[in-house]
């Protein structure tokens, strides 16, 4: 599965370091072709001489070699690999990672990657829960980095809680399971929408909601993990993304969504609509601040183009489009109507009686449905892995077209 891989992994000054020399075991008894990189800290947990006997590679702590004065050329590295894995993390390196200070050979190597980065942090459960290192968790992610979560349980300190960096065997499967999907839909161009619009009453006041635009940004980024040519349209949430691999355009109303949707349509082989975009929005617009010289306000509200509709209406047959219903009461029924209506593939369903799901929230709990019915109940989850449920759904689908095209040829 693994064979021919190339692997590097980035080891830095964790007690946990010990576990390393037995995911190295089991990446070369699969035949990837591994590397190794220490921070100095690193070698007084396990030893490089450890390390390169398991790889069958040198193992480089320094920019320079030290018998020939030679450069270790990190660049070269971060061309080489097909997958950098950094495990363990301390919360100094994941720090250094996320400011691009570059003070070690191992931080070179990261900032010259040029393939997926995979990080694992470890540290005691107050250095992980402190601010400071979870703002640098979600920069790192928000640069398309995977973070491979710690787990809850024993710490080097003798207390117990989130920081354990996660088994070996866990770490390959998440290893197996990005090159089995590395290239799944590689060919295919997707388009997505994400965030809110702002429904502008004058120039500062909005109507808006209050989705952040996580959900439609983990699937862009989860899309072009693998391997699709990602075009991503985003409202003004407060959330972005840094990976330089999705096209990202950015609008603020439902119809500066609209018009940047329909010109993007018709390339676009599978479309995925999780943006929350207004139903209404005002019938004239302020072109100065309202002043509050009155006890009340009217506005007149007009109904905004249903793109979901529209697109529906303009939906070619190859073409898939997966639509999102956010309801409170009778979710399966109104979102299946809304599928058919609406001449949608697929539609993810939210409901707002799901503690936990739904916007300005990190985590969600999906019931997809498709032509025949319900394909997948999920179980409250990260919105990343959520993402990762929603592609292997549409994955299904394409496949199962294809299996009929091919009886019927």
């Amino acid at each position: 599965m693994l064979k021919g891989k190339k692997i590097v992994i980035g080891v830095t000054g964790s007690i946990a370091a010990y576990k390393i020399p037995f995911l190295v075991r089991i990446l070369v008894k699969e035949e990837a072709q591994v590397r190794v990189i220490m921070t100095p800290a690193a070698t007084a947990f396990v030893t490089p001489l450890t390390l390169s006997t398991l790889s069958r590679a040198t193992v480089i702590v320094d920019p320079f070699k030290e018998t020939t004065g030679e450069w270790n050329n990190h660049v070269e590295l971060g061309s080489w690999a097909d997958l950098m894995l950094f495990a363990p993390v301390t919360a100094n390196t994941l720090g250094k990672m996320a400011n691009g200070i570059a003070d070690n050979f191992l931080v070179t190597a990261y900032l010259s990657a040029k393939c997926p980065v995979f990080i694992a942090p470890a540290m005691d459960l107050d250095m992980y829960n402190h601010p400071s290192t979870q703002k640098n968790i979600q920069v790192l992610r928000s640069y398309g980095n995977t973070i491979i979560e710690p787990q809850v349980g024993e710490l080097a300190s003798g207390l117990s809680g989130p920081g354990r960096m996660e088994e070996p065997e866990n770490i390959m499967d998440h290893i197996r399971f990005f090159f089995d999907h590395k290239l799944q839909f590689s060919g295919n161009k997707i388009l997505v929408t994400a965030g809110p619009t702002r429904e502008a009453i004058d120039p500062v006041r909005y109507i808006g909601n209050r989705s952040s635009g996580l959900m439609g940004i983990s699937i862009a980024e989860e899309a072009s993990r693998r391997g699709a040519k990602v075009t991503l349209i985003c409202g003004p949430g407060h959330i972005r993304s840094e990976n330089s691999s999705i096209k990202k355009l950015y609008v603020e109303s439902a119809a500066e969504m609209y018009k940047a949707c329909r010109t993007s349509f018709s390339s676009a082989d599978i479309v995925i609509m999780a943006a929350a975009v207004a139903d209404y929005t005002p019938e004239q617009v302020s072109t100065g601040k309202i002043k509050k010289g009155t006890p009340k306000l009217t506005l007149n509200l007009v109904k905004t183009t249903d793109i979901l509709e529209e697109l529906g209406k303009l939906k070619k047959k190859d073409q898939v489009v997966v639509g999102f219903a956010l309801e409170s009461g009778n979710g399966i029924v109104n979102a299946t109507a809304k599928l058919k209506n609406k001449n949608l593939d697929l539609i993810v369903l939210n409901s707002l009686d799901d503690k936990g799901a739904g916007f300005d929230v990190t985590t969600n709990k999906i019931t997809i449905i498709g032509r025949s019915g319900i394909l997948h109940a999920g179980e409250l989850k990260d919105k990343r892995e959520v993402a990762g449920d929603i592609l292997d759904t549409v994955k299904n689908l394409l496949d199962g077209r294809k299996a009929v095209r091919s009886k019927k040829s």
